[in-house]
């Protein structure tokens, strides 16, 4: 305990030195401001007692103090920006004490323990991560509660505001974590309160933030459009002090961080190497559930109200399939840390609504083309009409390239969306369309004599369907989309048809995308306190992506994929499913079809469609069928 006290002690001491080297710039500067003052002060000073007087030192006490006015102007303003600038606060949903009284007792006793001060607050993110965060400032909601100073007496009437900061937990710990493994992983954390609450920390720290903040007050021009000049001049100076307290605040922050820690070992030590391994598996389990599960479902206008739940059972499915993680389902068994919420379903459905809006960017309330959808729904509400879309914007692009509905007029409705015409349109040979008007091969060609007449000078052929359709597809074909499909296409990888069609896949999803109607801005919570957003910027949506775009071949491939999943549901009595790693799925007689991506990768990258074609024949699917599309 000597030592952990006294490896404690080292890391305090040596961020205090860090705080009050952040302190001496902030002197510093406040002494740079003051210099003019003062040196026309003892100008004055020297005018009425008669030692400096004359016509040049008349003029010397003007411009000094004029100077010094000047100087001491802007100084106030900067400092006002300072102190009244917004810091950046992260988005949580803030969990009430009365809405987890276990959760806030819990904290407090681990507070107690390390013989630091409690958080004042409890506020959950989604994500997997958990920090303290000073909201002292009075942007970020009410006043904190104020406590009379009992050294200064009753005639002293001094109040020193509560600083305490705000434990922010990641939900999915809750979820997936045991009330023990919790405990164990809040530990650290907690203990950063102590350090936190020194006086030289807490002025260095706000001293930090407020400058942080007004560098990006200054850099919004559309607060201040009057003002372009001041607030170029405010952000520079801001940007100079935070460039010379940045090295102190960093290593402040490692002294806070290891002081912190050094105290924890006291607490839950055995069990923290245990919970640090949970942490990994449920940062694991919450970005394949985001990426693969959420993601789906945020672009079909439905985000899924249980994400953290979701977050135990992509866990679970993973401990089933993986030799390595069979350990962690036992687990299940001990009592989960969300019971330490009195409605954890509630909590759920709010963690999960901003995670929506920082990973995708979707509207911060429920909407008709924005509404929840439960796990037990979402094979019906997000799978079937996410397929059933794409397959109908796959066939709308065809109908824009002039493809013919059905390539056999013997079909069965040959008016109607069938698979064939995408897997004959996406198998036709780069040179098909050559092959249809002319009757010589084109010169530069393997073959061709110098008598052969060019392509575009041979006789035309009678009119078909087939040279009907292809003259449309040419005749759409612009030069601009030759150049784009040029620039992203390596040579030799995909076929001129299966380019052009991913390339109006691609404008026709951007279209769609531009012409969505914007989100709106709420305004102030139920409760009166600013909203989230409020207190960041909204116009940064999603202020966390989780994929870069897709590439105009992944858009056609997952096309591709979603026509055949419809044929295979309305021809072979397929079902839409979920896949708790890895989102939609095929189920074909129960099982999850997991050989398809190959086959469909194999007909768009390679134009060949024998794999696809054999599977769809072993599984009974009727590619010539026509599909039901919204």
């Amino acid at each position: 305990m000597t030592g952990i006290a006294m490896g404690s002690e080292v890391g305090a001491q040596a961020a205090r030195a860090r705080a009050l080297a952040v302190l001496r710039i902030r002197g510093r500067a406040l002494a740079v401001a003051l210099l003019p003052a003062a040196a026309a002060v003892i100008l004055v000073a020297g005018g009425t007692s008669d030692h400096l007087v004359g016509p040049g030192w008349d003029a010397a006490r003007a411009v000094v103090s004029a100077v010094a006015l000047v100087v001491l102007l802007a100084a106030g303003v900067i400092a006002l920006v300072v102190a009244r600038a917004r810091p950046a606060v992260s988005p949580t949903v803030p969990i009430a004490e009365d809405a987890a009284p276990d959760l806030y007792r819990l904290v407090r006793d681990l507070a107690e323990r390390l013989d630091v001060p409690a958080p004042s607050a409890i506020a959950l993110t989604p994500d997997c991560d958990s920090w303290l965060e000073d909201r002292t400032h009075p942007a970020h909601g009410p006043p904190a509660h104020e406590e009379r100073d009992e050294l200064a007496g009753a005639a002293g009437g001094r109040h020193r505001r509560t600083a305490a900061p705000v434990l922010v937990i990641g939900s999915p710990f809750l979820w997936w974590m045991r009330v023990g493994e919790l405990r164990a992983v809040l530990a650290p954390v907690v203990a950063g309160t102590g350090p936190s609450a020194h006086p030289d920390i807490a002025a260095a720290r706000r001293f930090v933030r407020g400058l942080d903040a007004a560098v990006a007050t200054a850099a919004d021009r559309g607060r201040c459009p009057a003002f372009r000049l001041a607030c170029a001049g405010i952000g520079w100076v801001a940007r100079l002090l935070l460039r010379s307290c940045r090295q102190h605040a960093a290593e402040m922050e490692r002294g806070v961080a290891a002081a912190a820690a050094e105290r924890a070992q006291a607490v839950d030590y055995g069990v923290r190497i245990v919970a640090q391994e949970q942490v990994g598996l449920a940062y694991a389990g919450w970005d394949r559930l985001l990426t693969r599960v959420a993601l789906p479902a945020w672009r079909m206008g439905r985000w899924p109200s249980r994400l953290d739940a979701g977050v135990v059972a992509a866990l679970t499915e993973l401990s089933r399939r993986d030799r390595l993680a069979e350990g962690f389902a036992s687990r299940l068994g001990e009592r989960p840390a969300c019971d330490l919420l009195e409605e954890p379903g509630t909590v759920d459905e709010a963690a999960s609504l901003l995670a929506a809006r920082l990973f995708h960017g979707g509207p911060a309330e429920c909407g008709p083309d924005w509404a929840p959808v439960d796990w037990s729904e979402y094979p019906e509400e997000v799978v079937d009409r996410k397929w059933r879309t794409d397959a109908a914007r796959l066939h709308r692009v065809l109908d824009a390239l002039g493809v013919r509905r059905a390539p056999d007029p013997t079909a069965h409705d040959p008016n109607g969306p069938t698979l064939s015409r995408v897997l004959d349109h996406l198998t036709t040979p780069p040179d098909a369309d050559a092959d249809t008007r002319a009757t010589s091969p084109s010169p530069g060609t393997p073959g061709a004599t110098p008598d052969a007449e060019p392509a575009s000078r041979a006789p035309a052929a009678p009119a078909t369907e087939a040279t009907e359709a292809d003259a449309d597809i040419d005749a759409d074909t612009t030069a601009d989309t030759t150049a784009d499909i040029d620039a992203d296409l390596h040579p030799g990888e995909d076929t001129p048809r299966t380019a052009t069609l991913a390339a109006r896949l691609s404008a026709e999803l951007a279209r769609e995308e531009a012409a969505a109607p914007p989100a709106p801005v709420p305004g102030a919570s139920p409760s009166g306190q600013a909203g989230p957003d409020a207190l960041w910027d909204v116009d940064a949506l999603p202020l966390f992506p989780l994929q870069p775009p897709r590439t105009e071949r992944e858009l056609l491939a997952d096309h591709v994929t979603a026509m055949v999943c419809c044929a295979a549901m309305d021809t072979a009595g397929a079902q839409p499913g979920l896949d708790w790693l890895d989102g939609p799925a095929l189920l074909v007689g129960g099982e999850r079809a997991t050989d398809l991506a190959p086959r469909v990768l194999s007909l768009v990258e390679d134009g060949d469609p024998d794999p696809l074609r054999a599977w769809l024949s072993d599984l009974g699917i009727r590619p010539e069928k026509p599909v039901r599309l919204v």
